[in-house]
């Protein structure tokens, strides 16, 4: 994922005996969150308080708390007691957060070391890493739990409602209750929770328990698919019990603040929001350029948390346990729909809740209550109402949602229209819908239409197929198998059935509205029209023709390049190259089939460029990615697409100074760049854009002293704010269908389903704005705005330099840079300048130029060009020495000062005298350590003394599970695995379950020698990319995915014979407990587990 060349804001853990009320006080842009009693709502009535949540949390995008719920909490059933009881014996996967593990645990063993991992944890050793933080987070709700609070939170909140109406109210038909006595039903009404439309084998299960200790906590993160978060603390620990009072902090922030959160976090501490894997600090959050909101949440604290709002969570006191829950709205569908999934896909983050599909099961459940609700009406029954039923609030409500439901049921529709010029596609395969089927590159649900690849076909362990699949948003952004092309469709609907209920749903939607006009909606063909773009399986179809497809059963080689040639030219008596027949004649033929990227002047193929239709100019899909925020689909859909050039927009320096009027576009926002290598399916690659790469070499801005200060943190506020005003100028409407504008701007919204006011598909939208430059500005003039391509010229002076050789002005994590040396400085962790970042080639821009002294860099091979000289900035030389002599004190403690020493000097070779010890002083130094002392020499260059042991001062909580013993490979120089540890106890042995002895535990960080006579399984300690957990990737029967299984290691001696243990000279090295491996797929590192615990 995330690149470590660049500096990233540390994990600051937060201490135990912070004052948050102090901090909250003191600090200008804190502020706690809203809070109402459950005795309001009960005087504003269910309706009330459906309308608030509506306009304060969904609309409004701010959090909001419900208190006063513990009184109707039973503390019998809420209780770690009773969990003990009933689901003590019940395995689960413990996470070790620090060191991004899972670790087989039961429920009851952990709530018994609560205790201990709390201990562990006091105000001056709150910051050790080597302390554990085992978190039982995302485990399934007790059933009693559920019930029991399905009779006290209101309905519209609970998970999977399937109906907000009042009993008896319109449209309420007589049912049975579990007596079989004659009641009468809810009335007609939408959903409070719409993934309750799906069946029930397709829902995803989100009614969650969370149970942690003092220091565990959750990174900052949004909601899955821009769902409502709901989230109620249950039960704590009790000072009464002798226990640290339980409680957690929650730092969150407004929705329409999304977009200054994750700039904040990519440019000024270096974290993409979207990734998950970052605890900002409160120092971090304190210098934010927008509100946060803090909670501390408390038994009976409902958190009630908007969509797409960034927050995290803090945990402290002995134990607290909260049950949380989502729900998916019309109004989140869209959200998810425009913004949220496009994100994701970015990432590769999995879409568990099914959008496209809950867009189609409630779009047919509501038609159903519709016309019922019409029969009703038709049939008299609704004449001993005030009112016609159709007029009746919930079924206006329900009207309202359905119309919204069909305007993005359309704009899905017509994004899998094929093109009505090209040949009809012929041997479609069919599969119908199951809802397992996922993209094996960015592994989103996908709903109908997409292509699979016949070639690249796996079979797993079972015998079943491992077919690659890929979705049409991912395959025109340039991701595929490797083939590239030859892909086959496959659909699971019959798009006839999917024509047909849009034409009948069309139909209730103009029945509801009663009139037709300009904004009523049309028939397919005519909408496809309408929206002015190509629909995405329309660029499918065309880049299936123009991708070239490659036998990966071959070896794959490059095709030569015009004049380029791997034969040794044959040379004549002078020495010179003779001319080879038919090389000009090559050389054409490979003009024809590529060309030149305008910007970085690189020779591309055809099909990796973006040519425009009012000039000869040619792009390359990287460079309009990361120097002007255009995805290729973007590109791909429009009719007639205009280069930068013809916009005057164009960032090189030849077009500026030919034309005054071109003015560079600035990038939008800072680009981290997403390694997905290590996600996506294996056979999978990137053949348009690589987006493991950053755009900073094309931000520019004099001002990026500051988060506050650069160009884009301004615009992106202005936004911002301009949002809240706009909703605080709104007066408040009785009527509850009342929605807000949620259309991101830019590349943020998913190109295919792109509405419009009404819910219709507009035409595209101009992909530059000169809203974000500023008119008055003269390029001429103002040397601020210099494109990244007249920072370096090429030897020949020529006009259009290569933008790869431009120097880091401007680093990811400008924190690291900016800040002064106070108590409130933000804490860094420095890039690593050895880090071999193979995907980086070495001609991209990389941390600092090669000419800045004392920052060593990677070596490149290739042809190095002139850097720019000029003044060195400041911050960077402190950078550089902080830097080299925080290496140089690890290097010293690791043994490997002059080794490091001398690679960051200049790489010379230097010679070190090493004093071996004698025979007398090295039989003496064994008495010392107890060890027997040989009867020979011993061999020389070897020392036989002992590791210094690391005293942990708590006692080590691990497994209960037993496991099957793995053995690990005995190589000297190989360091121990993550969580690999020896733990020996003072006897006698204390089991980790005794809560009243505790004894000090010595870590030694060594593996036990020898090889086991059976391998039980396989000790691969390496994860393979597509071994994956099921958290992280859940498949059904449809297509499942691929797994790779290391091959068993070779039987060799066993470990319990002295005589294999023996390495030399001297006592065999002493081993108490088994080394077991943790089978959670997701990592594949090794954990420590004694049998008899």
């Amino acid at each position: 994922m995330p690149s470590n060349i660049h500096p990233q804001a540390m994990f600051d853990p937060i201490p135990p005996d912070l004052d948050l009320s102090a901090l909250v006080e003191k600090t200008p842009n804190f502020d706690y969150v809203i809070r109402i009693s459950t005795d309001q709502i009960r005087e504003l009535g269910l309706q009330e308080f459906e309308k608030l949540v509506l306009l304060h949390v969904i609309q409004g995008g701010k959090p909001l708390v419900v208190e006063g719920w513990e009184s109707d909490l039973p503390p019998w059933l809420y209780s770690s007691t009773w969990m003990q009881d009933n689901l003590g014996k019940k395995q689960e996967q413990v996470r070790d957060i620090s060191n991004h593990t899972n670790i087989p645990m039961t429920i009851g063993h952990y709530l018994n070391s609560l205790e201990k991992l709390t201990r562990q944890w006091t105000p001056t050793n709150f910051r050790d890493p080597k302390r554990q933080r085992l978190y039982l987070k995302d485990i399934d709700c007790p059933e009693a739990w559920d019930h029991q609070l399905r009779e006290y939170i209101p309905q519209t909140l609970l998970y999977l409602n399937n109906c907000v109406g009042e009993k008896g109210g319109p449209g309420s038909v007589h049912e049975r209750d579990k007596y079989n006595h004659p009641v009468m039903g809810k009335g007609i009404a939408p959903a409070g929770d719409l993934m309750s439309n799906l069946p029930p084998e397709m829902r995803a299960e989100n009614m969650m328990c969370y149970i942690g200790h003092e220091g565990t906590y959750t990174p900052a993160h949004r909601e899955m698919c821009a769902t409502v978060g709901q989230n109620i603390m249950v039960e704590t620990s009790d000072v009464s019990k002798g226990e640290k009072p339980g409680s957690s902090i929650w730092f969150m922030t407004e929705t329409k603040d999304r977009e200054v959160v994750s700039e904040y976090f990519l440019s000024m501490l270096g974290h993409d929001i979207e990734v998950e894997n970052h605890f900002a600090q409160i120092v971090a959050w304190k210098k934010a350029p927008f509100p946060v909101y803090i909670v501390e949440q408390k038994v009976g604290d409902f958190i009630l948390i908007p969509p797409l709002a960034p927050h995290q969570v803090w945990n402290r006191g002995t134990r607290t346990m909260k049950v949380a829950w989502n729900r998916t709205t019309v109004e989140t569908l869209e959200m998810a729909l425009y913004e949220a999934l496009p994100r994701a896909r970015m990432v590769c983050r999995d879409e568990q809740y099914k959008c496209k599909a809950i867009v189609f099961y409630s779009l047919l459940k509501y038609y159903n209550d519709l016309q019922k609700a019409e029969k009703e009406e038709e049939s008299g029954f609704g004449a001993y109402q005030s009112e016609p039923v159709r007029f009746a609030p919930r079924v206006r409500q329900l009207q309202r949602d359905f119309k919204r439901l069909f305007g993005l049921y359309k704009t899905i529709l017509v994004s899998e229209m094929f093109s009505p010029d090209m040949p009809k596609e012929k041997n479609v395969e069919f599969i119908p819908f199951d809802s397992n089927i996922t993209c094996s590159y960015c592994r989103c649900n996908i709903f109908n239409r997409f292509l699979t690849c016949k070639t690249c076909v796996g079979e797993l362990q079972n015998g079943d197929e491992n077919t690659y699949d890929i979705c049409m948003d991912c395959y025109a952004m340039g991701r595929s198998c490797a083939c590239l092309s030859n892909l086959q469709w496959v659909e699971q609907w019959k798009w006839t059935e999917l024509t047909k209920r849009y034409d009948v749903w069309r139909g209730m939607v103009l029945y509801i509205d009663g009139y037709v006009d300009n904004t009523s909606p049309q028939t397919l063909e005519v909408e496809r029209k309408n929206s002015g773009k190509k629909p995405i399986a329309q660029i499918c179809q065309e880049q299936l023709k123009k991708r070239p497809w490659r036998d990966i059963m071959k070896p794959h080689v490059l095709d030569p390049l015009p004049g380029d040639s791997d034969v040794e030219p044959e040379a004549d008596d002078e020495g010179r190259p003779k001319r080879r027949k038919g090389a000009k004649r090559q050389s054409l033929a490979g003009k024809k089939r590529h060309s030149t990227c305008h910007i970085c002047k690189k020779l591309e193929a055809d099909w990796k460029l973006a040519f425009c239709t009012t000039c000869p100019l040619s792009y390359c899909y990287g460079t309009l990615w990361r120097a002007f925020d255009i995805k290729p689909e973007k590109i791909m859909e429009t009719l007639d697409w205009q280069c930068p050039k013809c916009r005057f927009i164009c960032s090189c320096g030849a077009c500026r100074r030919l034309n005054s009027k071109q003015i560079p576009y600035q990038p939008k926002g800072t680009l981290l760049g997403h390694d997905t290598r290590m996600v996506a399916d294996p056979r999978s690659v990137e053949s348009l854009v690589d987006f493991s790469r950053t755009n900073l070499a094309w931000l520019r801005g004099e001002e990026d002293t500051a988060p506050r200060d650069s160009v884009r943190m301004k615009k992106l506020m202005e936004k911002a704010q301009a949002e809240k005003s706009r909703d605080e100028m709104l007066e408040e409407d009785t009527d509850m269908g009342q929605h807000m504008d949620i259309r991101p701007a830019g590349d943020a919204i998913d190109p295919a389903l792109l509405p419009s006011g009404d819910g219709g598909i507009v035409p595209t939208a101009a992909m530059f704005e000169d809203s974000n430059l500023t008119a008055t500005i003269n390029v001429d003039m103002n040397p601020a705005f210099v494109s990244p391509t007249d920072l370096l010229k090429e030897p020949n002076d020529s006009i259009y330099p290569d933008p790869q050789d431009i120097p880091r002005e401007r680093m990811m994590g400008i924190g690291y840079y900016k800040q002064r040396n106070d108590a409130d400085k933000i804490l860094f962790d420095a890039p690593d300048a050895f880090a071999n970042d193979e995907h980086q080639d070495a001609a991209y821009p990389r941390l600092q130029s090669d000419s800045e002294e004392g920052l060593p860099v990677r070596q490149n091979n290739k042809r190095q060009r002139e850097s720019l000289k000029g003044r060195v900035d400041e911050a960077h030389l402190q950078f550089q020495a902080a830097q080299k002599k925080q290496k140089l004190s690890d290097a010293k403690r690791e043994g490997k000062f002059f080794m490091t020493k001398n690679r960051l000097e200049g790489g010379k070779a230097c010679r070190v005298k090493l004093l071996l010890p004698n025979h007398k002083e090295f039989l003496g130094r064994l008495e010392v350590f107890g060890e027997e002392v040989p009867r020979h020499n011993p061999r020389p260059g070897r020392s036989l003394s002992r590791k210094e042991p690391l005293v942990v001062d708590s006692m080590v909580v691990t497994s209960d599970v037993r496991e099957d013993p793995v053995y690990l490979d005995d190589e000297e120089d190989e360091e121990p695995e993550v969580n690999t540890i020896t733990v020996v106890r003072s006897n006698p042995r204390v089991s980790i379950s005794a809560p009243d002895q505790e004894d000090t535990v010595v870590v030694e960080p060594q593996k036990p020698k020898g090889r086991p006579p059976k391998p039980p399984v396989s000790a691969s300690t390496v994860p393979s990319p597509a071994f994956k957990s099921p958290e992280t990737q859940r498949r059904g029967p449809g297509r499942p995915p691929k797994t790779q299984v290391s091959p068993p290691p070779v039987p060799e001696p066993s470990l319990s014979n002295p005589e294999t243990l023996r390495r030399g000279p001297g006592r065999p090295r002493r081993s108490d407990v088994f080394v077991t491996t943790d089978h959670t797929p997701a990592n594949g590192a090794t954990t420590t587990a004694d049998p008899r615990t």
